[in-house]
């Protein structure tokens, strides 16, 4: 998230940010990542939108997420209209057009790349 949190800093004036917390990626209950155990952001899988928001909140605060963040709804539509799981970058322009998208992370992402398609709509 440094890296995030870099552009954010960079061109959070210029373009609006937003982090969209959806499904937990690695619930303790069905597949813990070691990095997650390492982080100190180990979960179970939400039973409801209220342990839903609780977890998303401690996740941002562990992971020093700097950028504003909301919760997908307990049916998980946004997640399920980008194809946000486990994580995804997207960009969209002022038309609402998908102007850049990264492969899935954390290993699909590329701040240089979206550093890039920000430049080009940004500056």
């Amino acid at each position: 998230m440094p890296a995030l949190n870099k552009l954010y800093e960079q061109y959070g004036t210029k373009v609006s940010f937003l982090v969209v917390y959806i499904t937990e990626a690695h619930p303790s209950d069905v597949w813990q990542m070691e990095s997650n155990v390492k982080d100190k952001v180990v979960f179970a899988s939400p039973k409801d939108e209220e342990e839903r928001a609780l977890v998303a909140g401690a996740c941002v605060r562990k992971l020093g997420i700097q950028i504003p963040a909301v919760i997908d709804q307990f049916g998980n539509s946004t997640e399920q209209a980008y194809t946000g799981w486990p994580d995804r970058l997207y960009l969209i322009d002022a038309q609402g057009h998908i102007a850049y998208k990264a492969k899935p992370g954390p290993f699909g992402f590329k701040s240089e790349e979206l550093r890039a398609a920000l430049g080009r709509l940004a500056d």
